[in-house]
């Protein structure tokens, strides 16, 4: 198996699944934070909007989806993020109510996630499959 190309990831006290990705703002700073993978999200990034806006990310429209809570207005965005040491332009939802910076499922689509509570490993691989 190659692992030139993963993220390390961190277990939360809950189990969570936390990768660090960089959020790259329009004035190009970059600020690097721990993501929660959402498994019952498959867009790529959702924060709070007023995170969102501090990115002065670029505004598309607004977005009606379905989520746990029952149907949520969000705000969709444009946005730069560093994943797996490499620069995405996104679709990033930007959402009032929420708390953390969560990444979907979208991100697995060519990529292998790698979970291995009992010996503390969680990856994600871009492997070649």
């Amino acid at each position: 198996m190659c692992w030139q190309n993963m993220i390390q990831g961190s277990f939360g006290s809950k189990g969570e699944l936390y990768f660090e990705i960089g959020l790259i703002g329009a004035d190009t700073s970059m600020i690097v934070v721990n993501a929660l993978l959402d498994t019952g999200f498959t867009d790529y990034l959702a924060m709070n909007v007023q995170d969102v806006e501090s990115l002065e990310w670029s505004f598309i429209r607004e977005k009606d989806m379905r989520t746990a809570r029952g149907e949520t207005r969000f705000f969709l965005y444009q946005g730069t993020v560093i994943f797996d040491n490499q620069e995405f332009m996104i679709p990033a939802l930007g959402g009032e109510e929420i708390n953390e910076i969560l990444i979907g499922l979208s991100w697995l689509e060519t990529r292998r996630l790698v979970i291995d509570r009992k010996a503390n490993l969680l990856t994600i691989n871009n492997e070649k499959f």
